[in-house]
């Protein structure tokens, strides 16, 4: 007689500010399993305590799912992180070593040390870092520790890209062509390169997350773009090798989120589109892919399935697709053997817990559902928000979090991060801040609920691609879901475009700054031997006549003179150029301003003072960061580069010096290679020159703006 058993799934989701867990009750899937017969290969195995090899967000992603199953977390951190939030969050804590991965993260014997030492069962890689390290996989096993992750062999064989494409040829799975052989030397690749033509891509055998990928669109570019893809390859993966592609010219980037289990059960759980990206890296992620239809979803999941068992996989992983999007014609790219970074917006439309399913199949458990029992519900976005400067290149930053105030939560909404006010982004990491997930009943519901939360996002003290994730929301071909892998070079004038700020923005900064020096000047006046002084206690008073004071602020490039008239109980605010308001307003302590102008009703909008020459002004139509000018900084514009200097754009470490002092070069020309965020930067000649001096060598650490190179005069 058979039983059955009824498993509800139901998500959990992760207050961040107060580090709490709760209950959604909003959704959920009911399915019946009917068990069957365990292999006698698979030995089941609680896992009391979880060791967690990464930092940021993902440590505390994984450490909220097992507080909820009741193990203990330990995580690990490195000297620049003993202050991190998944430090703290854990239920203990060991340090690794300095700051670089190498020396840290990136150290096998040093983590399976920790788990000797703290007596954790198990070890989560998260994602980056050794989670697609077959050796650490094996190394695991070997001493005792349960790895969540499939085994060593699926990672080595999809882990190397060459390899995998001939085990999914093998398969039947549509691969694109290329080269993917063991011969590395720069002859046979070129002669290669010009077999398959060009433009080609360039990519790490063992890469991910558009680390040790470049484009070479022609011959000339090749050699250079090889060297680079290379250098890069080996810091983040310790191997050089790479393959070649035929680069495919706008396609769109769906894959598939596949589980298997020890008893070779496999199910998909439905596909993502992650085609909008920069740097070769996403930026938004959404499920299910918009245009796909069930029958095409149904093919894109069977090929997953059939790649994942070629391999023998366990646990969750991501296959990845080119899709044509004239034909929808699909071919193989990559399998990830382990959680992505968007997993969280598979999580919300199939009512799952992927990191509890890891836990549980890592222990010997079945998949909890069968392929019929799953569908897709409503629709998911995720958007990554970083320290990076869409305006030069989406260059990445660091530096201090000084205001940080995320959007509110509510069921369908997620806030994914490892960062709270007052830490820093450090330049040794990635510069993701957060991931924001939402979840709608449709794409539309979805997409509005996007666009809100991300006007409701505050970060003060690094640039952030906040305001580009709001434009690309706004773009006409994004909400119709026609997008594609180019899609932001494609869109560069409206999303990076100069777009002018508004009068009501411009007024709201003006009265913040003049309600500030009013509530300070009260303070002050508070601490006086004199209160009731009224030339102390009011700001504007004046015996006979009014008060009319000039500010002058500038907006990035533009530049705004404006006269304040102190009346009664308001103010009149002149904009040079732009127009005249009556203006009536109120500060309170936490920054909040809120306005009434004569025309246009009550506004509300946060003002925060960076410090006393800099203002952000928050508002649901956009953010705006207000600079006095007298206090333009060391008049360095951001890029670094004047007559006689070019500076670093970004803090880094210096990796390669490629010209030296008496050199001419022409503008285009690679000067220096800087390090940052795990990424490789090519710093080139705005000019044609001759180098003078080297100010930096390869090894030494620089801030943004620092100067690299002098030129002769």
């Amino acid at each position: 007689m058979s039983l059955t058993r009824i498993l509800r799934l139901g998500l959990w989701f992760f207050d961040e500010p107060n580090h709490s867990t709760q209950r959604v009750g909003w959704r959920s899937i009911v399915t019946v399993v009917k068990p069957t017969h365990q292999s006698a290969k698979v030995k089941k195995a609680r896992i009391k305590k979880l060791l967690i090899a990464n930092r940021g967000e993902i440590a505390c992603r994984v450490m909220r799912t097992a507080r909820r199953l009741d193990i203990h977390s330990v995580a690990v951190y490195s000297d620049a992180d003993k202050r991190a939030m998944h430090v703290n969050m854990a239920d203990s804590a060991y340090n690794i070593g300095p700051p670089p991965s190498r020396e840290s993260y990136l150290c096998a014997d040093k983590i399976l040390a920790v788990a000797h030492d703290s007596g954790a069962d198990a070890i989560h890689p998260g994602y980056g870092f050794l989670s697609e390290n077959a050796e650490f996989a094996e190394q695991c096993q070997k001493e005792g520790v349960i790895f969540i992750g499939p085994p060593a062999s699926a990672i080595r064989d999809m882990g190397i890209k060459s390899t995998s494409k001939a085990i999914m040829s093998a398969a039947g799975v549509p691969v694109i062509e290329g080269y993917h052989g063991d011969e590395q030397s720069e002859t046979r690749l070129a002669e290669e390169a010009d077999k398959i033509g060009f433009p080609i891509m360039i990519k790490a055998v063992r890469g991910g997350g558009g680390k040790g990928m470049r484009i070479a669109m022609t011959r000339e570019e090749f050699l250079f773009a090889l060297g680079s893809a290379r250098r890069e390859a080996l810091k983040a993966f310790g191997d050089d090798a790479v393959l070649l592609e035929r680069y495919v010219r706008s396609p769109r980037h769906v894959e598939v989120q596949v589980f298997g289990d020890q008893y070779g059960d496999c199910v998909y759980l439905f596909e993502r589109d992650c085609s909008v990206q920069r740097r070769h890296q996403k930026v938004i992620e959404e499920a299910p892919a918009p245009g796909v239809s069930p029958e095409l979803r149904r093919q894109l999941g069977v090929a997953a399935v059939r790649a994942a068992q070629a391999v023998g996989y366990v646990g969750a992983g991501t296959v990845e697709f080119i899709l044509d999007p004239h034909d929808l014609s699909f071919h193989f790219m990559e399998m990830n053997t382990r959680l992505q970074v968007e997993h969280p917006v598979t999580e919300m439309i199939t009512g799952t817990d992927l990191v509890e399913w890891q836990i549980k199949v890592a222990s010997g458990e079945r998949l909890p559902v069968r392929q019929e029992q799953l569908s897709p519900q409503g629709h998911s976005f995720e958007a990554r928000v970083y320290a990076e400067s869409p305006d030069a290149n989406f260059m990445p930053g660091a530096g201090p979090l000084l205001h940080l105030s995320p959007p509110t939560t509510e069921p369908s909404v997620r806030i994914e991060t490892g960062v709270q006010q007052g830490d820093e982004v450090s330049v040794h990491y990635d510069p993701m801040i957060a991931k924001l997930v939402v979840w709608g009943s449709d794409r539309q519901a979805a997409l509005d609920k996007l666009r809100t939360k991300l006007a409701e996002y505050q970060v003060v003290g690094l640039d952030t691609n906040l305001e580009f994730l709001r434009r690309l929301t706004l773009e006409p071909e994004f909400i119709e879901g026609r997008v594609h892998t180019g899609f932001i070079e494609e869109h560069t004038e409206t999303l990076l475009g100069e777009r002018p700020v508004p009068q009501s923005a411009v007024v709201q900064a003006v009265l913040g700054i003049v309600l500030h020096d009013k509530a300070q000047a009260l303070a002050q006046a508070a601490e006086s031997k004199d209160p009731f002084n009224p030339f102390n206690t009011l700001t504007g008073f004046r015996v006979n006549g009014q008060l009319t004071r000039q500010i002058r602020l500038l907006h990035r490039q533009q530049e705004y003179e404006v006269q304040v008239v102190y009346e009664a109980d308001s103010y009149t605010v002149t904009v040079k150029g732009v127009g005249t308001v009556q203006v009536s307003g109120q500060l309170d302590s936490s920054g909040y301003l809120t306005t009434q102008q004569d025309r246009q009703g009550r506004s509300r909008c946060k003002i925060v003072m960076q410090d006393a020459y800099t203002l952000h002004v928050f508002t649901l139509e956009g953010a705006y960061k207000f600079v006095l000018p007298q206090y333009d900084g060391s008049g360095a514009r951001e890029g670094g580069v004047s007559d006689s200097l070019v500076a670093s754009p970004m803090p880094g470490v210096i990796d390669k010096v490629v010209v030296c002092p008496g050199d001419k070069v022409k503008a285009g020309d690679p000067l220096v290679v800087v390090i940052a965020m795990k990424m490789e930067h090519v710093i080139k000649s705005p000019k044609d020159g001759i180098i003078e001096r080297i100010l930096y060598q390869a090894g030494e650490s620089v801030s943004k703006n620092v100067p690299l190179i002098q030129w002769q005069e």
